[in-house]
């Protein structure tokens, strides 16, 4: 068999790893779109690297848009296999997809307007919200521990992964020429004392690892202090400058943590009285599918329960759902805080609420999570004094802070607590993915100073046999 890495392969986003089997069987590990590659992301996405219609299977990690954003552009394209993964990432997948697609055709129709002024070819998106809905019709769910066979030769099963709900590790046992090859792809590995979920798993040991390395190079600070900067943030803008935060972050995930810390905030008697948005509408949806699961909850929350039946509501918050509701929040003066999608700043209400503010001095744009560099979100992480949103150039004025600390994905030590499990003289290689060069290299080391001794890097589009 083989193995060919097709998107999150020396960057972060666009997970995509095929294995090929020896009997011609195909399948697909996640099916993400790229982000944040600057003039380089469409074409990226425009072209999967191989012909959806003789991939035969389909297994999806998480839900987001990196490793989930092009399943309806698969199967558009002749994709007409089964999609498996857990019930809560097939809630958010269907809410995050059909998302996408109307993003997509927003963004779509505002770049189009600017490029018909002025001469330049117009754009299409890369599906629509109907072709996301088909796309539904082929996920199969299948549960945590449930071990199921794909054929009679490929079986797999989940184990929690600890990034975001319904996130999973995928771990494949393939039978070839009477010989048994069991690999295991991370996913997204999350964070052991995570905010809200439980812990990664431990997991079967494995012949071969396709690692995640995002942070492969970091260490996030402790997870306490989090609502502390919130708090100092909120009061230097909102109390003093009387500005305005504007957060960009993940609807799934990074939301709901920030909505978890402000209630925190009030039931320690410190939250400042302010309005707070949620100025996205899948973010209400996703909150609401948590609050479906709470099974995922860990005992911090589970205490937390027992005095506040809903842990991410507060005074002062509210859902906004129009875009005239949207729009109306720039021409409001007033302190508040805006939390609003997508977390690189790339797409949705938050650009406009940016492009509407980056020339205030009182404004203080709050990134709370990992950027691609280039992203509008990694530009100002930077510091560049002027970034390009919508094809026009902006003047960055307001102030841009960090904390860095929120991140979903685990540091180094998370990491190497996620292979703790393994025994490094039975596992013949490391793959890692997800992650920038620069990181993998470093990361790479560590794992080789902690027995893992085979660790590769893959580029591109790079087959690599599998022994």
């Amino acid at each position: 068999m083989n193995i060919t890495f097709h998107g999150a392969a020396r960057n972060v986003t666009g997970s995509k790893h095929l294995l090929q089997l020896n009997d011609g069987t195909s399948i697909l590990l996640d099916c993400g779109m790229f982000q944040g590659m600057g003039e380089h992301t469409d074409e990226l996405n425009d072209h999967f690297g191989f012909n959806p219609k003789k991939l035969d299977y389909l297994i999806l990690s998480h839900a987001h848009i990196d490793h989930c954003g092009l399943i309806p552009r698969l199967v558009a394209q002749g994709f007409n296999g089964q999609i498996f993964c857990t019930s809560a990432t097939m809630d958010l997948a269907r809410i995050l997809m059909l998302d996408s697609a109307k993003i997509q055709m927003q963004d779509v129709e505002y770049s189009n307007k600017h490029r018909q002024k002025n001469g330049m070819p117009l754009l299409s998106p890369l599906y629509n919200d109907e072709q996301a809905m088909d796309s539904l019709r082929l996920f199969k769910i299948v549960e945590y521990h449930q071990e199921y066979a794909i054929t009679p030769r490929v079986k797999f099963h989940f184990t929690d992964a600890g990034h975001i709900l319904g996130s999973a590790a995928v771990h494949l046992a393939i039978l070839e020429d009477g010989k048994e090859t069991r690999i295991t792809f991370s996913g997204d590995v999350g964070r052991y004392g995570d905010m809200l979920l439980k812990n990664p798993q431990s997991f079967p040991q494995a012949d071969y690892i396709l690692l995640e390395s995002t942070y492969g190079d970091s260490l996030h600070k402790e997870l306490a202090p989090i609502g502390d900067e919130l708090l100092e943030v909120i009061k230097q803008t909102c109390l003093i400058k009387k500005g305005k935060v504007i957060i960009p972050a993940f609807s799934v995930g990074r939301t709901q943590e920030l909505l978890y810390a402000l209630n925190a905030l009030e039931l320690r008697g410190v939250l400042p009285d302010l309005a707070y948005y949620v100025d996205s509408p899948l973010s209400e949806k996703a909150t609401q599918i948590l609050k479906d699961h709470p099974e995922v909850y860990n005992k911090s929350v589970n205490e937390i329960l027992k005095v506040d039946a809903d842990p991410f509501a507060f005074k002062g918050l509210r859902f906004v759902q129009s875009t005239e509701e949207s729009i109306a929040l720039n021409s409001d003066q007033r302190p508040c805080v805006i939390i609003s999608s997508s977390g690189m700043a790339e797409a949705g209400r938050v650009k406009h609420h940016i492009k509407n503010n980056i020339n205030n001095q009182k404004t203080t744009i709050l990134i709370v999570g990992y950027c691609e560099p280039n992203s509008l979100g990694g530009h100002l992480l930077r510091g560049d004094k002027e970034v390009s949103i919508f094809g026009e150039k902006y003047d960055v004025n307001a102030e841009v802070r960090s904390i860095k600390s929120m991140s979903a994905h685990g540091d180094y030590e998370d990491l190497l607590h996620f292979l703790s499990c393994q025994d490094p003289d039975k596992v013949k290689k490391i793959f890692l993915v997800h992650g920038e060069y620069e990181v993998q290299q470093h990361f790479s080391k560590t794992l080789k100073q902690r027995g893992f001794l085979n660790v590769e890097i893959p580029y591109q589009h790079e087959k690599i046999n599998l022994a």
